[in-house]
């Protein structure tokens, strides 16, 4: 990550970013010579170090005149976090006072209105292929109970979804992917697929791995099935390699009895249908 990517996380304006790094460069200094240094108009310097002071990220030393003095950088990431986690803080607690009430308002109104739903529109709703679909993903993970099973061409959204991945590991989460076969691959995704198979089976070994010896006719990740039907979680989209992403979406259903159904498919290829990649080495 770049430095402009860092200052852009903070939430600094251009002008903020600027002075800020040339604090971090002349060190304690005052207002005029940082305007001169960083080409900040003098009307503007002192309304930018106010609001960097403010944040936590400056500290203003009293005299005449005045001189501003960046705290370190570990600092400033330190009080970043810290800011954060306040903003978080206050806006659950402004949910929560408002939750009794907008549930009073607005529940009996989406139930009126979901009341000429039918059972097939239930089945699906869909997000775009992109970070929408590994968002989902990773809340899947993220929410899973028991398992997590995985169909993958060859796990080449893996990077996206790896702190997800290990937090389903950590807890315990029986997690199995099942990846096309390598001799069907072409060798771009070919050593994309090596290098993704050979961190997951260095990093997790936990996850158990399989190739499959037959086109996947559907990629996805499903959680928790279960053969009564009554819970279960997928996302899923065919496989459209003519497609370009941007113009896909992936499919999102909490049907038990499909997710049951997804489970069931994935159980008998990894069975019968597919090889251990220690098998192809």
């Amino acid at each position: 990550m770049s430095e402009t990517d860092v200052f852009e996380r903070l939430g600094l304006t251009e002008y903020e970013r600027t002075a800020l790094t040339e604090l971090l460069s002349l060190g304690r200094t005052t207002a005029p010579t940082l305007a001169e240094a960083a080409g900040i108009p003098k009307a503007r310097v002192y309304g930018v170090l106010d609001s960097l002071a403010d944040e936590g990220y400056v500290k203003v030393i009293p005299g005449r005149p005045k001189h501003y003095q960046p705290h370190p950088p570990e600092e400033i990431l330190d009080r970043a976090e810290e800011n954060r986690r306040q903003d978080y803080e206050a806006f659950v607690g402004d949910i929560e006072a408002e939750r009794e009430s907008f549930l009073a308002e607005f529940g009996p109104r989406f139930e009126r209105a979901g009341e000429d739903i039918t059972a097939a529109e239930e089945l699906f709703y869909v997000v775009d292929v992109g970070e929408p679909s590994e968002r989902e993903t990773r809340r899947i993970y993220h929410e899973a109970d028991e398992r997590v099973r995985v169909l993958t061409k060859a796990f080449e959204y893996f990077e996206t979804v790896e702190p997800a991945v290990a937090d389903a590991v950590d807890r315990g989460i029986d997690l199995r992917a099942l990846l096309l076969h390598p001799d069907t691959l072409d060798p771009e995704n070919r050593e994309r697929q090596r290098d993704v198979v050979d961190h997951l089976r260095a990093a997790y070994p936990e996850v158990g791995i399989r190739y499959s010896t037959n086109a996947l006719p559907w990629r996805g990740t499903l959680a928790d099935p279960s053969m009564a039907y009554d819970t279960g979680e997928a996302i899923l989209l065919v496989q459209e390699d003519d497609v370009p992403n941007y113009m896909r979406q992936a499919a999102i259903t909490e049907n038990g009895a499909f997710v049951a159904g997804l489970n069931r498919y994935f159980d008998l290829v990894w069975e019968y249908e597919s090889d251990a990649p220690a098998a192809l080495d």
